[in-house]
């Protein structure tokens, strides 16, 4: 039992009806999460950071309560979890320029995973604005749900226009990252880690070409030692990590 339960603060679901197991089991597919303004995690440690989060939980579930079977049914792991929660997602935030501070643009990512490591990987380094092209996967899919960690209880995905968004960010003096094979080295360039908008591509094709040409600074993670013979290109979530590390290293 959650602690919050023991304080008698909330209450787990004591059973699991038939048009609640419908729509939970309908939550895999983004037109009903859309449709319904609701997604699922997972996990006994992310349920009860959801309880103690800002967000809505509608309900949630133990397995203490509804059985192994019920909570197979409802679960979008291989195995399932010995807890689940339905939130509320939270309200659309207008895109707009953030007032300060460091941003992610993820050009077309489709892999759910990846996107969930890069909301982890965010929220560990106090990244808060995060920003999406229309195309990239969706922020609630279960996969990212599960890869974020907890994460997407703290951070919000903005799909947006990343081109306009990179404009803005021009004409405001702030600097627009990217990675790319003929970049500069990222070890020998001093990055701007107050205020600046950094670019990842898509896991096949990187940057788009349009979004490409609004890119102001052209970085390179070189690999060791520079110039060897190694694989061809970095997952995005692991440059990501990487950008991130040096955005934030005094």
């Amino acid at each position: 039992m959650c602690y919050l339960c023991a304080m008698s603060k909330c209450t787990p679901s004591p059973t699991l009806s038939k048009n609640d197991e419908k729509l939970i089991r309908s939550l895999a597919l983004k037109k009903y999460r859309d449709s319904e303004n609701l997604f699922i995690i997972e996990g006994e440690k992310s349920v009860d950071e959801a309880l103690a989060s800002r967000l809505e939980v509608v309900r949630h579930y133990r397995l203490s309560d509804i059985g192994p079977e019920a909570m197979k049914r409802i679960s979008q792991l291989t195995t399932p979890s010995p807890a689940l929660a339905v939130i509320r997602k939270p309200a659309a935030v207008t895109p707009s320029l953030p007032p300060s501070g460091v941003s992610i643009a993820l050009d077309s990512v489709r892999d759910p995973g990846n996107l969930g490591t890069i909301i982890r990987l965010c929220d560990w380094f106090g990244i808060d604005h995060i920003f999406a092209s229309e195309d990239t996967v969706d922020a609630y899919n279960p996969k990212t749900v599960q890869a974020s960690m907890g994460a997407i209880l703290r951070r919000q995905v903005t799909y947006t226009d990343l081109c306009a968004l990179a404009d803005s960010c021009t004409s405001a003096g702030i600097p627009v990252y990217g990675t790319f094979l003929n970049g500069e080295n990222i070890h020998r360039r001093t990055l701007n880690r107050e205020r600046c908008l950094i670019v990842m591509g898509s896991e096949s094709f990187g940057i788009s070409q349009k979004l490409a040409e609004k890119v102001t600074d052209r970085l390179y993670i070189p690999p060791f030692p520079e110039g060897s013979l190694t694989s061809e290109s970095l997952n995005v979530a692991i440059a990501t990590a990487i950008l991130c590390y040096e955005i934030r290293r005094s």
